[in-house]
């Protein structure tokens, strides 16, 4: 069953992170004076409220492979498969517009793209995000993370699931896109502008 609110992300206003991934809960787990961090959580920077309840939900879905990292030292994470390493923006040699234009492009009919796989590349973004926030990094990586959404978001309205929350609408991921993309080519912002009223 969709849920509408796949779509929240760290900085959106007002959005429960809760009930974006329905983390399980464990009423028999021990109860720690201190909330443990994340494996991806690496560093001591206080991360603002929703990142840091997102970063608690997506604890029991990411996993971390400490063998490795990818960007400030954050381990690489997993989520249903799919690896951040195997879809990390800064080694690919573009710009990260650019390239989640080119790796995160849907398919026609849009209705017929799995939203599970741009979940699990979402989640594998929005946890490494919290990773470098975590040590005050840089944060190029939110292109590419608001695009994801940006596309589930056009996904979901194609196959009818439509949300009321604004913050979940494709104008609304069309902004942030556009507002952390400011300094990108105008060409690949038209490509973004025309895939927003492209919903079929």
């Amino acid at each position: 069953m969709l849920h509408a609110p796949l779509l929240v992300h760290p900085m959106s206003q007002g959005d429960s992170s809760s009930s974006v991934f329905s983390p399980a809960y464990n009423f028999s787990a021990p109860q720690f004076a201190k909330r443990q961090n994340a494996c991806f959580i690496v560093g001591s920077e206080t991360l603002p409220e929703e990142t840091s309840g997102l970063a608690a939900s997506l604890a029991g879905t990411v996993t971390c492979d400490t063998s490795q990292t990818t960007i400030d030292g954050v381990p690489d994470v997993s989520s249903g498969g799919v690896t951040f390493s195997s879809i990390n923006f800064a080694t690919s040699g573009q710009s990260p517009l650019a390239f989640a234009l080119d790796r995160f492009a849907t398919t026609e009919p849009l209705a017929n793209n799995d939203l599970l796989v741009f979940q699990n590349e979402l989640n594998v973004y929005l946890a490494t995000e919290a990773g470098i926030r975590s040590v005050g990094g840089n944060l190029a990586i939110k292109v590419p993370k608001f695009f994801i959404q940006f596309q589930m978001a056009r996904i979901q309205q194609a196959q009818g699931v439509m949300s009321d929350v604004p913050g979940m609408t494709v104008d609304h991921q069309l902004g942030k896109v556009l507002k952390n993309a400011a300094g990108e080519d105008q060409a690949l912002l038209d490509q973004v502008n025309n895939l927003a009223v492209t919903l079929n």
